[in-house]
């Protein structure tokens, strides 16, 4: 006899990650939830589903299910975001919502994955909530952190991934990989269409290349972020800030570059300083007078290199003034390494994974030097282990969003076979390993 296929329902579904999940270990989704309207288009074209739209009046129509998912917006608990947790005024009140789902139908496994603040969020409060409330309706409850680099997949993206079921007593995460991992393996060679690295891009780069030549080889690089504007300054940051300090008083120091404060109107000694550090504090945070120190002190320690060098910096917009060297061990050159561009400065990591995905904007999204141009949609894809998908956002800017909210398909699929395994309560509910279709993603450069 044919064994009956699990019903799983995808709320906040986005591209559908948890659809393609669950559909590779042969389970059937029988309703989604998108507030998205262009995300639910999308749906129907990949997933042959037209999900409703807001859980707030959809969650009645949620039909009854054996596994509900739910990769609930991660913007209340994330670092990067509000960090207002349930008292988040557009989205905190979501999780109520997939309790009363809960109430209603008891499915007998939950799974759900989120940004990993959200265990020590508010100090451990909301994830003792979210255990509480799962308990009191008589699940067992587990959260583990995992990342798709763990999988095979070269990206380290941890995120925490929460089960619930009657009982999980026979319930293991599943095993990890260390297998070596790189960039190359999800990228395609010079693909057709392509978004090239603009000119002045290009020269940024040369010009941290030039940097990275001009450091003698038997000195350490940096470890700490480099702050160009930092070369020459001397500004107070330890005792006081410029902001709290007098005219007068800064007069006696330099900023940005060495730029002398002597004989400027107070607003023009600010403007002569770091924008990071104008601020109305009365004192800095400890890392931001440690940063601020340490690249002082290596300017004075290769002053003779740096002189001639920073004119070429000088020029360049404050966030195209900041380094970040995230590979001691790689060989001294950026070429061959992985880099992205953010507010924060130009970061140069080791090429064995992907920079996070994030909701990006387009000009976060990761560069392949060696080829001058940005990852493309295609190959972000493929980091999130969603190349079973038939299209994505037209926009690019649309689609680094969805993909930078999506979940890693093949981080769900192995959660979910495990704990289908382990709680199936008969042989006739257990689902088949179905490979994922494997369709190429259409209309993607």
């Amino acid at each position: 006899m044919e064994n009956k296929k699990l019903r799983f329902v995808d709320l906040f579904s986005g591209l559908g990650g948890f659809h393609l999940a669950l559909s590779r270990v042969g389970c059937e989704c029988v309703f989604a939830c998108e507030v998205d309207k262009g995300l639910q288009d999308l749906y129907v074209i990949n997933h042959g589903i037209r999900p409703a739209s807001d859980i707030r009046f959809a969650w009645k129509d949620v039909p009854e299910h054996d596994i509900l998912c739910a990769g609930f917006p991660c913007q209340p608990f994330s670092k990067a975001g509000s960090q207002r947790g349930f008292e988040c005024e557009t989205s905190g009140d979501l999780f109520e919502y997939i309790l009363k789902v809960v109430d209603r139908h008891q499915p007998k496994m939950l799974i759900f994955e989120n940004v990993p603040n959200i265990i020590r969020h508010d100090e451990g409060r909301t994830w003792r909530k979210i255990q509480d409330s799962l308990s009191l309706r008589g699940y067992d409850v587990k959260a583990s952190e995992l990342s798709p680099h763990q999988f095979g997949v070269p990206q380290v993206r941890p995120r925490a991934l929460i089960v619930a079921a009657r009982d999980l007593s026979a319930f293991d995460w599943p095993e990890v990989t260390s297998s070596e991992l790189h960039l190359s393996s999800i990228l395609d060679v010079n693909p057709v269409g392509s978004d090239k690295l603009p000119d002045d891009y290009l020269k940024y780069l040369e010009v941290w290349e030039e940097f990275l030549q001009i450091i003698p080889e038997d000195k350490k690089l940096p470890s700490f972020p480099i702050w160009a504007m930092e070369f020459g300054a001397n500004y107070p940051v330890e005792d006081t800030t410029p902001k709290s300090s007098s005219k007068d008083s800064l007069s006696r120091f330099t900023g940005s570059f060495g730029a002398s404060l002597q004989g400027k109107t107070k607003g023009q000694q600010l403007a002569s300083i770091p924008s990071y550090a104008r601020g109305s504090e009365a004192k800095f945070p400890r890392w931001k007078i440690r940063f601020i120190l340490q690249n002082r002190e290596f300017y004075d320690q290769n002053k003779h290199q740096l002189d001639l060098w920073l004119p070429k910096v000088r020029q360049f917009a404050p966030s195209f003034q900041k380094f970040e060297w995230n590979w001691r061990e790689g060989s001294r050159t950026l070429w061959d390494k992985v880099i992205q561009f953010r507010a924060s400065g130009i970061r140069v990591k080791n090429p064995a994974t992907a920079p996070s995905l994030v909701a990006l904007t387009t000009s976060q999204v990761p560069v392949i030097p060696w080829e001058k141009r940005y990852m493309t949609m295609r190959e972000c894809a493929r980091l999130q282990s969603m190349e079973g998908l038939k299209q994505l956002p037209s926009s690019k800017t649309r689609a680094y969003k969805a993909l930078g909210n999506a979940v890693n398909v093949d981080v769900i699929s192995a959660v979910a076979a495990n704990l289908i395994s382990a709680t199936s309560p008969n042989e006739e509910l257990k689902c088949s390993q179905n490979p994922t279709n494997t369709a190429p993603i259409a209309g993607l450069g």
